[in-house]
């Protein structure tokens, strides 16, 4: 199925008419009816019952078109949202650490990356144990840990100051 099969199946329950569809798809009737029929054969049923009038849907091809609606809106949304990162963003970053440091650091940490780094978009993957392991196992690019956790060789130390007198190390690699 691609997008085009589907944009035309939208548009033909929307017309309800083939050669009005196809013209409104800015292609020939035969080349519309013909990917009509081959998302039909792919899907196994038909969408449309077809007459000397037009077209209707089938009740499986109104349910199918009401999802293909939605399939296609949250395509559009998903592009979009894709040149807004790509227009924003250059790289991105996961950082992992445990939910209960989350609440108190990650605000300021998130501050400070974003001023020294701007085209970076930050992922926060949240864990209830075990963030180091997921950061060795390159699940995460930086770990947010406190210093004691992260007395392994290879790693650099980023303190974040906090307004309390606590110091925490986000570690990358």
């Amino acid at each position: 199925m691609t997008t085009k099969q589907i944009d035309y199946c939208i548009e033909l329950a929307h017309t309800l008419n083939f050669s009005r569809a196809a013209d409104n798809m800015f292609v020939s009737q035969p080349t519309f009816s013909y990917q009509i029929r081959l998302l039909e054969d792919e899907v196994g049923f038909a969408i449309f019952e077809r007459s000397g009038k037009g077209a209707s849907l089938t009740p499986a091809g109104t349910q199918f078109v009401s999802f293909l609606t939605g399939m296609r809106q949250d395509l559009k949304r998903a592009v979009e949202q894709g040149q807004n990162f790509s227009a924003k963003y250059r790289d991105s970053i996961s950082i992992c650490m445990m939910v209960r440091q989350a609440l108190y650091f990650l605000p300021e940490a998130m501050r400070m990356f974003a001023e020294s780094e701007p085209n970076v978009q930050i992922t926060p993957l949240f864990q209830y144990e075990n963030s180091m392991e997921s950061f060795l196992q390159n699940e995460a690019d930086i770990v947010f840990a406190l210093k004691e956790q992260t007395k392994q060789t290879g790693m650099t130390r980023l303190p974040v100051k906090t307004s309390s007198a606590k110091r925490i190390c986000m570690d990358g690699r």
